[in-house]
């Protein structure tokens, strides 16, 4: 993180110095509310696992920590509606920080549980390196830690890495190529439970129309470790291919107005998660 702090100085010091003639931007920061809702089906024997699944991992590493252990089959099917509320300030055009909480309920199998709150998190994305018109793609690096609620025996501490490369085709970076890797760590407050690593490995690339209208496709292959509990087999280790589809209204300023996500995630079975995301501004530049 002082590494990625240093970079970041470095960079805006750079920027500066290259804009010094340029059209003064306004002082006040982008600040909105992310809101995000997830509608997800998960096959029987697996997590929440997927593209940045903040609330659903952390809904379902708590059930894998404290009941697991009374479940004859493991974790079964289960269905679940998430919500996600970080409060969003785009610093600058290369720095967001984010931080917030998440609800959800479940089904999995005998009606929907109650709307509960089920985890914070903290979050920040940075451009490493912007690429502006140049040969070498633009660096993204996006870290968020997610700590699953109440605090008790069985809570999940997750935190997923994002690093990710967008090669524009022409100067206003309306087209380009993505390649990107994902990673997710999560502890566990428990001696009997353990989440092994999940990692995400994807290309794919976008297209904006003059409307404002982006599309973006992102193929890969999802790797899980497995889920043990008391020594035994709580969630099956697998790699399998995952693909997720977004289609966004941005502005003229490349400021999301509203988005709809698809994804399909092999667990081995098919996971489908669909995500309506309806950002909240209170300053939009």
């Amino acid at each position: 993180m002082g590494l990625l702090c240093l970079t970041i100085l470095a960079g805006t010091a750079r920027a500066s110095e290259a804009d010094e003639d340029a059209p003064a931007k306004p002082d006040i920061p982008n600040i909105y509310l992310d809101l995000r809702t997830t509608y997800a089906t998960i096959p029987a024997g697996t997590l929440g696992l997927g593209f940045g699944n903040t609330s659903l991992s952390a809904a379902f590493e708590a059930l894998a920590a404290q009941r697991g252990v009374t479940l004859p089959n493991g974790l079964p099917a289960a269905k679940s509606i998430a919500v996600d509320l970080p409060l969003t300030v785009d610093v600058s055009d290369r720095v967001s920080l984010y931080g917030g909480v998440s609800g959800s309920s479940t089904n999995v199998g005998g009606g929907w549980s109650s709307f509960d709150i089920t985890s914070w998190n903290i979050g920040v994305q940075a451009d490493l390196y912007q690429q502006n018109g140049g040969k070498i793609p633009t660096i993204t690096l996006q870290s968020t830690l997610t700590q699953s609620v109440p605090n008790e025996q069985g809570m999940t501490n997750s935190f997923n890495h994002v690093l990710e490369f967008d090669y524009a085709l022409d100067e206003d970076e309306t087209r380009g190529w993505l390649a990107g890797l994902q990673y997710t760590h999560t502890d566990i407050a428990s001696q009997l439970a353990r989440i092994k690593p999940n990692t995400i490995l994807y290309a794919g690339g976008y297209y904006q129309w003059p409307n404002n209208w982006k599309f973006t496709g992102r193929l890969g292959v999802q790797s899980f470790g497995g889920a043990l509990i008391a020594g035994r087999t709580l969630a099956e280790s697998f790699t399998q291919p995952i693909l997720r589809l977004d289609l966004d209204r941005m502005d003229d300023n490349d400021n999301r107005l509203f988005g709809i996500t698809a994804q399909i995630a092999w667990m081995p079975k098919p996971s489908y998660q669909v995500t309506m995301r309806t950002p909240l501004y209170a300053v939009r530049n």
